[in-house]
């Protein structure tokens, strides 16, 4: 039984102003844009998730908000994980092998650089950091989330070179 991982950088967001944390920083308008245009791609290309998670940070917690209703997924049922926020790729994998079995296509929005790493040392092809809204698809082969490793997937898709 095949698992697809969707690994999605948040949408463009506003740069901080002074004293602001770097939690709250929101999506600027064109962020908005491309998050619904990759809602529209994901859409298309692979119909529909099992779950969604996502970094609670501003940014990413709306990017996942505009993905998920693009999606048809229920906002109530996003995953706000702490620990996704500005996680490592470790964190990420770990994060990743406590998923439920039966979730056969996941999509993860974070943060750089820990998913672009994750994305390119799954799929073990290198690409650069993935831009605002950018999605890499990786297919896996295995049952069981908990053996996730890297190296093991293989790219599917992607919307790296779409205009967003």
């Amino acid at each position: 039984m095949q698992k697809t991982l969707l690994i999605c950088r948040h949408a463009e967001a506003y740069d901080p102003y002074p004293l602001q944390p770097d939690f709250e920083r929101e999506l600027t308008p064109h962020g908005l844009h491309q998050a619904n245009k990759t809602g529209k791609w994901l859409r298309e290309n692979f119909v529909k998730i099992d779950q969604l998670l996502s970094s609670p940070a501003k940014r990413a917690s709306l990017t996942a908000r505009t993905l998920a209703g693009r999606l048809y997924f229920a906002e109530e049922k996003i995953s706000y994980m702490p620990d996704l926020y500005n996680a490592r790729e470790s964190q990420l994998l770990q994060i990743l092998s406590q998923l439920p079995d039966q979730a056969k296509q996941v999509l993860l929005v974070g943060h750089n650089p820990g998913i672009t790493k994750l994305a390119r040392d799954l799929a073990g092809q290198h690409f650069s950091y993935l831009d605002p809204a950018n999605v890499v698809a990786v297919s896996l082969p295995f049952e069981k989330w908990e053996d996730i490793c890297l190296h093991s997937g293989v790219l599917l898709n992607h919307n790296l070179a779409q205009a967003l």
